[in-house]
C-alpha cells in the first residue's frame, strides 16, 4: 500500500484511496484542537489495514501542525491507546 493520505480541508476529513475505494476520517477544528468524529472504511477494504493507515497518516499531520487531538471516534481513539507514542497528541 503505498497511497498518500491527504487532508481534505473542504470536506473535513482525512482521506485514503485504496483500489479505488474511499476512506475517510471526518474531524472539527476549534482553537488549536482537533476532534476526530468518525471513521469510515468501505467494506471491499476491511482486514486491510487501511483504517490504521489511514488514522496514522492523519495523526502524523495533525502532529506536524502542532494540533491537539479529541478522539471521539471509537477507532481513532482505540488507535492511539494502542499506540502510546501518540498519546501526547491528546488534549487534557
Amino acid at each position: 500500500m503505498t497511497e498518500t493520505v491527504r487532508n481534505n480541508p473542504a470536506e473535513h476529513r482525512y482521506e485514503l484511496t485504496v483500489d479505488g475505494h474511499l476512506a475517510a476520517t471526518y474531524y472539527k477544528i476549534a482553537d488549536g484542537v482537533i476532534t476526530f468524529v468518525h471513521t469510515e472504511v468501505p467494506d471491499a477494504l476491511a482486514g486491510r489495514g487501511v483504517g490504521s493507515k489511514l488514522v496514522k497518516g492523519a495523526l502524523d499531520q495533525v502532529r506536524s501542525e502542532g494540533l491537539k487531538v479529541v478522539p471521539q471516534c471509537p477507532f481513532v481513539k482505540a488507535y492511539i491507546e494502542k499506540h502510546g507514542e501518540y498519546a501526547d497528541l491528546l488534549a487534557n
